[in-house]
């Protein structure tokens, strides 16, 4: 059992930058692939980014490719959400989420295979 608790969301600027974090606790001695989800009002929940369990594997949704960057430090057991060049069309709650896998590439892209999940920051857009 892992618990998720997210940070870092708030209200910015189209242009501007965020960075999320999601702290894991609990049963941190596992190793956990790493994934950010958001859901804007009205929509489903969509993938953003994911990381697998070392760290070695990446991927990102088109739309935020070449503007986010997700990066783990398994030390502090956190993973982090680079957000730049921010668009009022990321506006959404964005939820961090786990799972004890050592699967990478599009397996973390879907919501399903995930395990575990946090309580959502959100974050706002302005134009």
């Amino acid at each position: 059992q892992v618990q998720l608790v997210e940070s870092g969301g708030g209200l910015v600027q189209a242009g501007g930058s965020l960075r999320l974090s999601c702290a894991a606790s609990g049963r941190t001695d596992y190793r956990y692939a790493m994934g950010w989800f958001r859901q804007a009002p009205g929509k489903e929940r969509e993938f953003v980014a994911a990381i697998s369990w070392n760290g070695g594997s990446t991927n990102l949704a088109d739309s935020v490719k070449g503007r986010f960057i997700i990066s783990r430090d398994n030390a502090k057991n956190t993973v982090y959400l680079q957000m730049n060049s921010l668009k009022p069309e990321d506006t959404a709650v964005y939820y961090c989420a786990a799972d004890r896998t050592y699967y990478s590439g599009s397996y973390l892209a879907r919501a399903n295979n995930y395990a575990y999940w946090g309580q959502g920051t959100q974050v706002t857009v302005s134009s």
